[in-house]
């Protein structure tokens, strides 16, 4: 199955398909609302504003995992995205990063190599994965990497749609 097919649920409940991103370039990013890196909520808005319009899509993919840093319902995660830092770009339903209930769009994103020796297990809250237009995953970012860091900013250059091929 390709990154496309996937299901997905948007946090709105509306039932759609990763497939609904292509095209663009997405960084898929899972958040939490009570941890140490949700400031960089407002480094992930800066960065859907600069390249919404170059083709880029900010995913948040609220989930609950992590020392129980997400614990509202998709309505309270939304309400306190938007309220504290502006939040535009789509959030997924909440769900599991890890484990027997991973969402099958981690089951693939996962499969991307971490760079590091905790191989492809997602370690914490606002680990970054980059997928280009075509769907390919091409990049992966720990926790640390904030949204304007310039190794993710490089990559998100590379991996924006081609102006002159996109349609």
């Amino acid at each position: 199955m390709s990154l496309h097919e996937i299901p997905l649920t948007l946090n709105d409940g509306t039932e759609t398909t990763f497939g609904r991103f292509a095209g663009s370039a997405v960084l898929v990013v899972n958040v939490a609302s009570k941890c140490g890196f949700t400031r960089q909520y407002d480094g992930l808005e800066a960065l859907s504003r600069e390249y919404r319009d170059r083709g880029l899509v900010v995913l948040g993919f609220p989930c609950n995992q992590f020392a129980g840093q997400e614990p509202g319902t998709d309505a309270e995660i939304e309400e306190f995205c938007r309220v504290n830092f502006g939040v535009t770009f789509p959030l997924a339903a909440k769900g599991d990063v890890l484990g027997k209930r991973q969402h099958p769009l981690y089951a693939a994103l996962t499969e991307f190599p971490a760079g590091d020796d905790a191989g492809a297990k997602v370690k914490w809250n606002f680990e970054k994965f980059l997928v280009d237009s075509e769907g390919r995953v091409v990049g992966r970012f720990r926790s640390p990497v904030d949204p304007d860091a310039p190794e993710l900013r490089e990559a998100i250059e590379a991996a924006l749609p081609d102006p002159v091929t996109a349609s």
